[in-house]
């Protein structure tokens, strides 16, 4: 695990794996469209809801630092509402963000990975299990997420290491901005974002020819799970 490739690495889980990976003594780099707050290896600007931009920052940061050992999708967006209330354009975005932005980052990754025998992370949810009104681009993505990992652990086998991470609710600025009724009730009771970061930790530090599938991390009184 020497050089990690993380999206949303700038803010919440991304940047609590950046700064783990940072401490373990390897290399992170950041995609994302803000700049991080603490020090990274590298970081690449890009809009995750625009693939073709995602792709070629994976292979430009690739090709910056001689290849990638994984990749962590921690990027994730949400816009809470009925499905008649969220626009059109705010509904896709999640979809584009959290799911086709993944997609995007993973496939031009694969070949570095298959060359280093690297491991890959994606960031599912507890609502990629468990479907919630007034959140049907969230989950829809996430249940994606999940699908498509699973797909692609089995497509990857024996090549590239896949882990489906399905995290609760976390301490971070995911639900800033949100009406009051879609906040969690006490924000103090989720799992702080370096707990669930140590889990992805734990996931590309396995042995080789050992993979970690699955993974659940929540809070012990996470209301989303089971």
């Amino acid at each position: 695990m020497s050089t990690v490739l993380i999206t949303g690495g700038a803010s919440g889980l991304g940047a609590a794996v950046a700064s783990a990976v940072m401490a373990d003594g390897g290399q992170a780099i950041v995609l994302d469209k803000a700049s991080p707050s603490t020090h990274v290896t590298d970081f690449l600007p890009v809009d995750l809801s625009d693939s073709a931009a995602a792709e070629a920052a994976t292979v430009e940061a690739a090709q910056r630092h001689g290849g990638l050992d994984a990749v962590v999708t921690a990027a994730g967006i949400d816009s809470c509402g009925t499905l008649t209330d969220v626009t059109t354009a705010d509904w896709e975005r999640v979809v584009q963000v959290n799911l086709l932005g993944t997609v995007a980052v993973i496939r031009a990754a694969l070949p570095y990975l298959e060359q280093s025998g690297g491991r890959v992370v994606t960031v599912a949810s507890t609502l990629g299990l468990r479907a919630l009104p007034e959140a049907t681009a969230y989950c829809a993505s996430k249940f994606g997420i999940v699908g498509f990992t699973r797909a692609l652990a089995a497509e990857t086998a024996g090549k590239v290491g896949v882990t489906l991470l399905v995290p609760g609710g976390m301490q971070t600025n995911f639900f800033d901005g949100r009406d009051e009724k879609y906040k969690p009730a006490d924000m103090s009771q989720l799992n702080p974002p370096g707990n669930v970061a140590a889990t992805v930790l734990f996931a590309l530090k396995q042995p080789v020819g050992c993979e970690i599938r699955e993974l659940v991390t929540c809070a012990s009184g996470e209301p989303s799970w089971p």
